[in-house]
């Protein structure tokens, strides 16, 4: 009870007026890594559509799907996603300095893991709304991957 009434008043003073400017600062990388990570799907899909388009290969085009479903999990292709989130680490030293932030290094690792849970969701989304196996009419695959592309990324 005793110290409830200064904690409040400090955050009330001290912290509370910086929070939405805070928070404005720290979503500019955010939003912008995630920005990053629905281009780099849309992008991918694009390839899998001209791929398809040239070859009309349904056995490449299970192999390019297959492929999608590992882009999660490979570094290359995800790292200027990740590189967007490590603006957090020089805005964080700020507020390290001044709020006393620590483990800035965690913050940037949580928001990489969402980066990377994101991009697993779409691709596995993209996975069950479109299977080349059952894709009868090839004429109509590369708009069917457009579709479900867009609905994926709704």
């Amino acid at each position: 009870a005793s110290v409830s009434e200064p904690a409040q008043k400090c955050c009330t003073e001290n912290i509370q007026p910086f929070l939405t400017s805070i928070l404005e600062e720290l979503m500019g990388p955010v939003s912008s890594g995630f920005t990053e990570v629905r281009a780099l799907f849309d992008k991918e899909v694009n390839e899998i559509i001209q791929d398809f388009q040239k070859t009309n290969d349904m056995t490449r085009l299970k192999e390019n799907v297959d492929q999608l479903m590992t882009l999660p999990f490979n570094s290359v292709k995800m790292e200027p996603c990740y590189l967007k989130v490590n603006l957090l680490q020089e805005l964080l030293q700020d507020l390290k300095s001044r709020f006393k932030v620590y483990h800035i290094d965690f913050v940037i690792q949580r928001t990489q893991n969402f980066m990377q849970e994101l991009m697993e969701n779409a691709v596995y989304t993209f996975e069950q709304l479109f299977s080349p196996s059952h894709q009868a009419d090839s004429a109509k695959v590369a708009t069917t991957i457009e579709k479900v592309k867009l609905r994926v990324l709704k």
